[in-house]
């Protein structure tokens, strides 16, 4: 039986604590984000992580599942553009100053395995293409790419480096090279668009990637499930 650890991890940059739930006890960390205003424990409840514990158990994954401030950043429907995208840099900034260097140093690894589901899945690729260095995998699945949507009549720079289908647009191909990519996606999700968007994004940067469409499935878990596990026995 897989352990289960909650932990409120003090962010110094966002100036308050952040949950995390920690499942396994060794094994290769993939980091995973809730859906849009999810909790951190959402993956777990929904069955996410379940569908990945023969993995877990066997020691080859151990699952980093981190709140996000969805709350106060793309979500909040009375904060200003300009203030969205400031508290998500803080988040970014948490991220690869913080968080992922304590993962690292927990499983004595330099890369992490991202993940994660519709908006999750942007948080992941947001992260995976915007350091590359510190991520080995990402899992996108049903995800987006670009956040201008909530963040209406301000061109603030910085929402540009968190719009994935921008940014990478402008990026050198050979910072990817080494990384294992999948965008997940099926013929009746509504994120299909977005995906195959970003595929072509990646193709014609030369950067590998695997793009998988399943049939007969919508945007939702019963999707989700079904692949992740396929996904992690790939590559672990």
């Amino acid at each position: 039986m897989a352990s289960v650890q909650y932990i409120q991890y003090y962010s110094h940059t966002l100036e308050r604590n952040i949950n995390l739930e920690i499942t396994g006890h060794w094994g290769y960390p993939i980091l995973m984000f809730p859906s849009s205003y999810g909790s951190f424990t959402q993956n777990n409840d929904f069955g996410l992580n379940g569908s990945v514990m023969n993995f877990v158990e066997e020691g080859r994954i151990k699952l980093y599942n981190v709140e996000t401030i969805d709350g106060l950043t793309f979500y909040a429907e009375n904060m200003s553009s300009e203030m969205k995208i400031h508290n998500y840099e803080l988040y970014m900034q948490f991220l690869k100053n913080e968080l992922i260097p304590y993962i690292q140093r927990e499983c004595n690894t330099h890369r992490i395995g991202v993940a994660g589901v519709s908006f999750g899945g942007y948080h992941a690729g947001n992260t995976a293409f915007r350091f590359p260095d510190l991520v080995s995998h990402l899992f996108s699945m049903s995800g987006v790419f670009n956040i201008r949507n909530f963040v209406p009549l301000s061109d603030d720079m910085r929402i540009y480096f968190n719009c994935p289908d921008e940014f990478m647009r402008n990026e050198e191909g050979w910072k990817y090279q080494h990384m294992n990519i999948v965008l997940s996606t099926s013929d009746w999700d509504s994120c299909k668009p977005k995906n195959e968007h970003m595929a072509g994004i990646l193709q014609s940067k030369g950067i590998p990637y695997w793009y998988d469409e399943k049939k007969w499935i919508e945007h939702d878990w019963p999707l989700w499930k079904m692949v992740f596990p396929e996904y992690i026995g790939r590559y672990f």
